[in-house]
Parts: C-alpha cells; structure tokens; sequence
C-alpha cells in the first residue's frame, strides 16, 4: 500500500464516530415473537440506530419467532448467565421468578396505552432492580395492544365462555379465566399455533397484534374485543456485555433504546386498527360492542388474580398500584 493510501486509510478510520471499525461487536438478539410483531419493528429500529450511532461497530443478528432456541420464559437466565448477550422478552412468564413481571397484565388494570405506559413508568424502577438482581441491565421496555379473545365463534358470554380450551400468556391469564368458568391452559407463544393445529385448545387470549401476526385465521374465526390488559416486552442485555462496552458505546446503546421505546409506544394504537382490517380481509368476524355486564363479570374474575399479586408483592405492590391510580 501506498504511503497515500496509507494516510488515507488512517483518515476514514478516524472519522468513524468513537473511531470503530465495522462490526467489532456482535450480538445475536433473541425475541420469541413473529418477524411482522410491533416488537420486531422495535427491535429493527433499535439495532439501525445503534449501528448509525456508532459507524457499525455494534452489529446485532436478529432471531424471530424463537428461533435462536429460547423461549420467553428461558431469556432471563439465557441473558444473566451469558448465553444470549441480549433479549426481548415476554415478561409475564418470568412472573414464577419476580411477581413484579406479573404487573403489567393484571385484568383490567391498564386497558389503554397512556395507563399502560403510566403504570411502566411507575414501577420502571422496581424492573431495573430486578434484572440488575439478575445480572442484566433493562434498556426498555415495549406494549401489546389490548388482549382480547381469538376463537371459532363470538366469546361474548357467560355461555360462550363456560369450558372454553383457551391459552393464556400468563399465571393472571390462567386464574382469571378459570374463574369466569374457562378451561385455560397457559402457553409460551411457539406452543400455540401447534396446539390449535391438532384441536389441544380452542381459543388463544392474546391481542389483535398477536394473531394477525400468526395468522389466526387460518385456525379461528373471531376475535373478541375485551381490552383484557396490555402487557409487556422487556429489551434486556447481560451485564457484562454491557461492562464491557466503552461510554461512548453505553451511551448510544441508551439513546437508540429510547428511539425505539418511544417508536413502539407511538405506534401501538395506530396497530390495532390495521390489525381489525387485516383480519376482516382474511374472513375473520371482529366482535367489537360487547356487553358491560360481560365486561364487568370479567372483571369480577380478574379480582382473585388482582388480590394474590398484592400478597406476593406487600406493601411495594400497593404504593406501586396507589401511584398509578393517584
């Protein structure tokens, strides 16, 4: 090479922000969740941002759909243990291990996405702690828009629901579906789409976003609008991975986090509507208007999941639950 090409060489890598090569950090970044889930968008958003922040010296390689191997319910010991540098994670699984990641889809407790994210920044703290309890660092934090109820008819009524073969997502999902009288069965997602197939269940609790992405139509028939909750994804990354990452490269971590937090949360309602009409161009029926009195039974079978969380958590679950309804 040429002293010219030399310099000139030296130049470019210098004007390379922090002054990174390409590609000096990998990371495989798992997400359980279909390649067209809201999620997914976050998660594309967040590594091009990264990757512009710092000339491409952090590369992440996506793996949708659980097909790095791990299910929501296995990322946070993947990511502390060092297996997954970095997830985005179904947290309502991860409840047996924290009663904190049962918070977001407590029935009936945030149905929109202001009182969801309201009820996110209330507890944010309280997640923080956990996964640096874990060996982990929360980078954010991303909803689902309002669960509602994927079956082969309307599930409208008492009737409609009374032994119903239904998934949950979660140990609430389950307790208060058996008390409106269902049949749950609580499944990761890659468990669903097999169930359906071979008649194991009949129904799927989950949202318009969910199925859409599934493409549940090719199973079920109607999906039932009832605002059930609005859970959440986490995006955590293992704490040494993290350690090992200079400020500058911290710091860009953080702000293409943020971009894509803000990104999700300002897309979600906007999603339920392109949801409702790709579902009804698929044939699906979109039970919308359904009864307050149903409504409000659902509710009353939410109550016992809403009491067993405030024993588990104490006295931080009620100032948590004070604050979001102050």
């Amino acid at each position: 090479m040429s002293i010219l090409h030399k310099a000139l060489a030296g130049l470019a890598l210098a004007i390379l922000p922090f002054g990174a090569s390409a590609a000096e950090i990998k990371w495989d970044m798992a997400n359980e969740y279909n390649d067209t889930s809201i999620h997914a968008e976050g998660d594309r958003l967040f590594s091009t941002k990264l990757s512009e922040m710092t000339g491409g010296a952090i590369e992440i390689t996506h793996h949708f759909g659980g097909s790095i191997g791990f299910k929501s319910k296995d990322q946070l010991d993947a990511v502390g243990d060092g297996a997954l540098p970095i997830a985005n994670t179904y947290v309502g699984p991860l409840g047996g291990i924290d009663p904190m990641f049962l918070l977001p889809s407590l029935p009936f407790l945030a149905k929109t996405a202001d009182e969801a994210r309201r009820l996110l920044d209330v507890a944010r703290a309280d997640y923080e702690a956990i996964f640096a309890a874990n060996n982990q660092k929360l980078l954010w934090a991303s909803p689902w828009p309002p669960s509602g109820i994927w079956a082969k008819k309307p599930v409208d009524s008492d009737a409609a629901i009374t032994n119903l073969k239904i998934r949950t997502y979660d140990a609430n999902g389950t307790i208060t579906l058996q008390q409106a009288g269902a049949a749950p069965i609580q499944l990761s997602w890659a468990d669903v789409v097999p169930q359906l197939s071979t008649g194991g269940i009949d129904a799927v609790l989950t949202s318009a976003e969910g199925g859409t992405n599934a493409k549940f139509w090719e199973h079920l028939s109607h999906f039932t609008e009832v605002n059930y909750a609005m859970p959440l994804n986490m995006v955590h990354i293992n704490l040494d991975t993290w350690n090992d990452l200079s400020a500058e490269h911290q710091a860009a971590v953080l702000d293409a986090a943020k971009a894509a937090e803000d990104y999700v949360w300002e897309k979600v309602e906007a999603r339920v509507a392109q949801n409702y009409s790709d579902m009804k161009a698929a044939g699906m029926t979109v039970v919308t208007g359904v009864s307050d009195d149903y409504l409000a039974e659902l509710n009353a079978a939410g109550s016992k999941a809403r009491e067993e969380w405030l024993a588990k958590t104490g006295a931080k679950g009620e100032a948590i639950l004070q604050a979001f309804n102050n």
